[in-house]
């Protein structure tokens, strides 16, 4: 998730007055926040995880501020929630989800009630549940669940994504709801920028996992509504062949053999970002960008011609976001009013012995890196044997049961992602030694040796496994 605080706000009460810090998701407002409140947060944040795993966060002082410190507190305030976000302990923590859903919650002033909400399937189709307005992301996925008749063990194989309805009747996804909000408030939130739409969704990057819901007729349904709406967008490409015979199955209702076929094309379960811009194979170039069975797919216009590339994600070292200023001077300070623009890099191993960073600047460039992140942690769940969590999983959570470490963890109920695994003397995992050799060879490549890494940067666990076979 990106978070910034792109403005703030001057509150008069009375004689006294005082500064709200505007937070935003991707672009879509949040909440609304005081500095005491953020320090509150800092300082529950210092209790669970102690001070020297947290970045600086701006020193209170007792004068009034001006315009200027205001502006440069807004600036740190907002380095500071990004740093956290970035931490998988300190994002996926109760701390942290609890700090965000209150502010949601009082900044529109909402008190909880019963109200109405639609999910809506790819094809249009409407799901309207009642639940209380600020019941949290989970909560609402699984009454969703409940109401179309998901068997329990499927229901985490969904999520819920926010879209954007483009000027050009288009659908965009702007991202996936999180545990930290509430879909009720965020939707309400997101609707004053323009038209938007809660839309239920398959979770997961490997098209293997396709196999366990092809027995059930919901779930069965749900994937079929989602390749035809891929396959009508061109997410996913076929020939016209293909597309006569999809048709004929279409026709005949013939469900599981459409699928079967869905599944051999080109880009299928792929999710594919609007057009943008990278430096790879050369500054400027216009590309689109899909996600999907673990790579980056690239598809850029060099001398006239189309021409493919994907990225593995198991190649990735890691990636961070970036704000930049295209028209800004690189010495003058930068502030909330000049435009910016989102950049993902990523550092790739081209080869065994080449490290190099690749960029995309992009609006959407959080969401792939949240594509990024869970394909890695789909990745690593898979070769650790684990499983989607399921609802009762998280009812043993609230009733403190046997499953209360899965409290922190990620939207697939597996371990915190890039977090530091240890392994006991006597227990070491299979691929200990590849691990081993391409640590090693990091720290040559990168020349980082002991240091700290950057804060701002997402380790990619994925990469620690790759073995010699992989390159």
């Amino acid at each position: 998730m990106h978070f910034s605080i792109p403005d703030t706000e001057e509150v008069k009460e009375g004689s006294t007055s005082y500064t709200i810090y505007n937070i935003y998701v991707n672009g879509v407002f949040h909440c609304k926040a005081r500095y005491k409140q953020m320090r509150l947060f800092h300082d529950e944040l210092k209790k669970e995880f102690g001070a020297l795993a947290l970045p600086e966060f701006p020193k209170k002082k007792l004068l009034a501020l001006s315009a200027v410190e205001i502006e440069q507190r807004r600036v740190m305030l907002e380095r500071y929630i990004q740093l956290v976000s970035q931490d998988p302990q300190m994002g996926n923590s109760s701390v942290f989800n609890t700090f965000l859903l209150t502010a949601q919650q009082e900044s529109q002033i909402e008190e909880a009630e019963r109200v109405s909400l639609d999910t809506f399937l790819m094809n249009g189709h409407k799901i309207t549940i009642s639940l209380m307005s600020t019941d949290q992301t989970e909560d609402v996925l699984e009454a969703v669940a409940q109401q179309i008749e998901i068997p329990d063990d499927f229901v985490h194989y969904f999520g819920l994504f926010l879209v954007r309805k483009e000027e050009d009747g288009d659908n965009s996804i702007v991202r996936r709801l999180q545990e930290f909000e509430s879909p009720f408030l965020s939707l309400k939130a997101a609707s004053k920028a323009g038209v938007h739409r809660i839309v239920l969704r398959k979770g997961y990057w490997d098209a293997s996992y396709d196999d366990d819901l092809l027995d059930n007729k919901v779930t069965m349904n749900l994937l079929y509504v989602q390749a035809n709406s891929d396959l009508d967008r061109q997410w996913v490409l076929a020939t016209r062949e293909q597309l006569a015979h999809l048709g004929n199955l279409r026709k005949k209702g013939s469900k599981r053999e459409f699928l079967r076929l869905a599944r051999t094309l080109k880009y299928y379960g792929y999710m594919q970002f609007k057009p943008c811009v990278t430096d790879y194979p050369q500054a400027g170039t216009r590309v689109i960008v899909a996600s999907g069975q673990r790579e980056l797919n690239f598809r850029v216009q060099v001398d006239g011609l189309i021409k493919e590339g994907s990225f593995k994600i198991t190649r990735m070292r890691c990636w961070r976001i970036t704000t930049v200023y295209p028209n800004a001077d690189e010495n003058s300070p930068k502030s909330s009013s000049q435009e910016s623009q989102l950049e993902l890099s990523f550092e790739y191993l081209m080869s065994r012995d080449h490290l190099q960073w690749i960029s995309i600047i992009s609006d959407q460039a959080m969401l792939m890196s949240m594509c990024l992140q869970n394909m890695v942690d789909e990745l690593i769940m898979k070769k650790q044997g684990k499983r989607f969590k399921k609802p009762q999983d998280r009812l043993n959570v609230k009733n403190g049961g046997p499953f209360k470490q899965l409290s922190r963890e990620h939207s697939y109920g597996v371990e915190p992602p890039s977090q530091t695994r240890h392994y006991s003397s006597d227990r070491q995992p299979e691929d200990q030694s590849a691990i081993n050799r391409a640590m090693d060879s990091v720290k040559k490549l990168s020349g980082k040796g002991g240091q700290k890494p950057d804060q701002s940067i997402m380790e990619n666990d994925a990469f620690e496994g790759i073995g010699d076979d992989d390159l």
